[in-house]
């Protein structure tokens, strides 16, 4: 009795069938040499006759049945019912031939080792190893093999199949990862687009106020006859085209929003819309990121103090020490005025909780307060 050494490789992954059916098409064209053992007892004269006629053609049909099983559409794991129809077939005519001949035809188990290793559920993966492991000791014994050789047999089967269920689970992983990489880019993708839009929200909001404010303050200008309503008009013109850029920046990512920044535009907007601006800085230059977030505090308040307020007077005050970085913006507008979760302050609390911090709003006894409060990094406390 002889060893075989028989390797079918079977090859499936991918999330595209067409390349998947491919790779596992060129993987058993590489197993299916082996099968010239049993062609060798045939062509050398071993089986002979009708036994021969019968075992060629059942061999040609084995491979067909083969080829179909592994080409046969299929997740990782869940064949579907013309899969386990084409295995119940291929296991009785491998089985069968290998019962009615021995020798050589006993590589046929082993091959159909391979295909429960790669097709089904890890439980019945093993089941179908150890089957043919019984299977291959059976016939061994029923065939008078010998028992080295049928030993050699069954170590192949449990080695093959025990690397072909590991091969099965690293391309599941494989494809679970890409799986995981698209739905990160997914999520990575949607965050984008909802950073973008809370951007371009806040630098509009603003930016768009402002130029009403003024459009309406050059109107009334201009039926006076005033010559304040041309510099009025080119105020409007560099707010747009300062807009223009800044939604540019913004859609590329690149926008620095700087504290200080933020608060000439601040008093420039409040002036245009006749409201007394009051600002006050206390402390050190915040960092870089807390600079910026800051600065969309500021641009945030103040444009609901424009729209929202109809405030005669706002106040600004920045302290940055200690342990932590403080933003408050009081106007003696409308108390009541509709700051709800529709508005740009829901962003802006998103922001400043993700960096740790706190934001309170409400209405006073004679206008509206917003705080901010961020704790600083622990570099700054200490400078």
């Amino acid at each position: 009795m002889k060893a075989f050494p028989a390797f079918p490789l079977l090859t499936s992954g991918g999330t595209d069938e067409s390349p998947s059916r491919l790779r596992r098409l060129a993987g058993i064209s590489i197993g299916l040499v082996y099968l010239c053992f049993p062609v060798l007892e045939i062509v050398t004269g071993e089986v002979t006759g009708d036994r021969a006629l019968w075992g060629g053609a059942g061999l040609a049909v084995f491979v067909c049945l083969y080829t179909a099983t592994v080409l046969s559409p299929r997740n990782f794991g869940d064949p579907t019912p013309l899969t386990y129809w084409l295995l119940g077939a291929t296991t009785l005519l491998g089985v069968g031939l290998a019962v009615a001949l021995g020798g050589g035809w006993l590589t046929l188990p082993i091959y159909m080792t391979v295909v429960y290793s790669m097709a089904l559920r890890p439980r019945l993966s093993v089941a179908g190893v150890l089957a043919m492991v019984v299977t291959v000791v059976l016939v061994g014994l029923l065939r008078g093999n010998d028992p080295g050789g049928t030993l050699v047999l069954v170590f192949q089967v449990l080695t093959l199949g025990a690397l072909f269920m590991g091969v099965r689970n690293t391309r599941m992983l494989v494809v679970r990862l890409r799986q995981a990489q698209e739905e990160v880019a997914r999520l990575a993708a949607s965050e984008e687009r909802l950073r973008i839009a809370r951007d371009l929200h806040d630098l509009l909001g603003h930016s768009l106020s402002l130029i009403v404010l003024k459009s309406e303050l050059a109107g009334r200008l201009a039926e006076n006859g005033s010559e304040r309503a041309v510099a009025e008009i080119r105020d409007i013109e560099s707010v747009a085209r300062q807009a223009l850029v800044e939604v540019r920046d913004a859609v590329t990512g690149y926008r620095q929003r700087g504290l200080s920044g933020e608060l000439d535009g601040a008093r420039a907007a409040l002036e245009a819309a006749g409201t007394r601006a009051t600002i006050r800085l206390a402390g050190t230059p915040p960092p870089g990121t807390l600079d910026e977030l800051l600065g969309w505090a500021v641009r945030e308040g103040v444009t609901n103090v424009v729209r929202h307020a109809r405030a005669t007077r706002c106040e600004i005050e920045v302290t940055v020490g200690g342990e932590a970085a403080t933003l408050d913006i009081v106007d003696d507008g409308r108390g009541a005025a509709p700051y709800g979760p529709g508005s740009g302050l829901t962003g802006l609390t998103e922001r400043v909780r993700a960096a740790g911090g706190t934001v309170s709003a409400g209405p006073r006894e004679t206008g509206f307060a917003l705080r901010v409060s961020v704790p600083l990094p622990s570099a700054s406390r200490s400078g």
